[in-house]
């Protein structure tokens, strides 16, 4: 598997921990030119691309529209990982997908079902909204498309000062499993939308 993300540091300490079969690559998602490079890294080390998991996004600050501390160059970075760079994503391993009959995942949230206050819930609709599409225009051709769309999961962000008391969460490896039963069925069978939240979570 091919790793990216921004952090170069943080994709080796992965990779060492998974082996030779983890390939570590440098990438921003918003820029084109890193997703083709990226892409073309893939290809050249193992020759075609089976399947392609969109999941970098992130909230920044108080998610409100009318009061909060988010600037507009927060709210402008936010939504161009979280909207442009799956569609990017999308648009760089889609022509590769369609040849190996290969499959895309794309990382929502149930705040991409459930309007909540702020506009990273509408950027996680418009991911919604872009996973139906691209099935509608790919899923005829033999690729398969999931949106899978987490809950409250424990990362950093619920470790500044918001994380809510008495409350359940779901881990990395609970995602990871959702990620694994989508691409583990059978060619014929296509998982389209995976919604897990933790059991007591309300919304």
């Amino acid at each position: 598997m091919v790793l990216t993300a921004r952090s170069l540091d943080r994709l080796q300490a992965l990779a060492a921990e998974l082996g030779d079969a983890a390939l570590p690559v440098a990438c921003d998602v918003t820029e084109w030119s890193e997703l083709e490079a990226a892409v073309a890294t893939t290809l050249e080390r193992f020759g075609q691309l089976d399947a392609a998991l969109a999941n970098a996004g992130f909230t920044a600050g108080t998610p409100r529209y009318a009061e909060g501390d988010p600037t507009p160059d927060e709210w402008r970075s936010m939504i161009l990982t979280n909207v442009l760079g799956a569609a990017l994503t999308a648009r760089a391993t889609l022509p590769h997908l369609l040849r190996s009959k290969g499959h895309l995942l794309l990382v929502g949230s149930v705040a991409g079902r459930v309007a909540t206050p702020g506009p990273y819930s509408a950027t996680k609709w418009a991911v919604s909204g872009m996973a139906e599409s691209i099935r509608r225009e790919v899923g005829g051709r033999g690729v398969r498309v999931t949106n899978i769309e987490p809950g409250r999961v424990e990362t950093p962000f619920w470790a500044e000062g918001r994380k809510p008391e008495g409350v359940d969460f779901l881990q990395d490896d609970d995602v990871a499993r959702a990620v694994l039963y989508a691409l583990n069925q059978p060619p014929h069978v296509a998982v389209n939308e995976l919604l897990i939240r933790p059991t007591t979570q309300e919304v």
